[in-house]
């Protein structure tokens, strides 16, 4: 089985790369647009306006990831993190995590994993994690060729009746291709030689993947 971030990578950079939260509390909910952000292993949020002056307020907050290229079935993964809310210097909410939970099918079909709050703080976010959406964009729009090189790589019989193949994950261990067919689709991660430290690192990540695809076809 190919290499994947931990739940608690994972959780980690889908708050970094998210634009917006939905924050649930006593009475209330509102969408927090730009106003999130984690240091040092804590989920920090500008006080919304919802949130009633209290000492702590419990409070959850949940996130949809969302698939960045055309496909069908878009959502990727979702996350909820629950516990109480204090007010920190400068007006700024510290969400004092009790738990946090990730759904997404790259772990199981309908799994919803359980993430300590320990493991949480000490993970850090996939390096890729706050520009995976444009480099997709620009693979699937401007790079079509290369799609189709990359498809090599894959097993022939996995291929059969394929009507179209979009990128629709990358992280430092690799790039996921999404295989659509009349009624169903497959998801299939073609993993890096080795994984990357830094973003600039992908593209060179990417060309050792068209190296081992000029020179095999369907994983032969």
């Amino acid at each position: 089985m190919s290499k994947l971030p931990t739940p608690a990578e994972r959780l980690r950079s889908l708050l970094a790369a998210a634009g917006s939260l939905t924050l649930h509390v006593p009475g209330g909910r509102c969408d927090l647009i730009g106003a999130h952000r984690v240091e040092a292993g804590r989920i920090l949020l500008d006080k919304p306006d919802v949130v009633p002056l209290e000492p702590e307020v419990a409070a959850v907050l949940e996130l949809t990831d969302i698939v960045p290229t055309p496909t069908r079935a878009r959502v990727r993964a979702r996350a909820t993190f629950a516990g109480w809310l204090g007010e920190s210097a400068g007006g700024v909410m510290v969400l004092d995590l009790a738990e946090a939970t990730l759904q997404d099918p790259a772990y199981g079909a309908d799994s919803e994993i359980s993430v300590d709050p320990a493991d949480f703080a000490a993970a850090a976010p996939d390096p890729l994690a706050e520009v995976e959406a444009d480099l997709l964009c620009h693979l699937d729009a401007s790079h079509p060729g290369a799609i189709d090189r990359l498809a090599r790589l894959i097993p022939p019989h996995h291929l059969h009746g394929v009507r179209r193949i979009v990128p629709v994950r990358l992280d430092r261990y690799g790039v996921v291709l999404r295989l659509e067919f009349a009624a169903r689709a497959r998801d299939v991660r073609l993993p890096f030689p080795t994984p990357l430290d830094k973003p600039e690192e992908a593209g060179e990540r990417m060309q050792e993947l068209y190296a081992r695809a000029r020179c095999c076809r369907g994983g032969h």
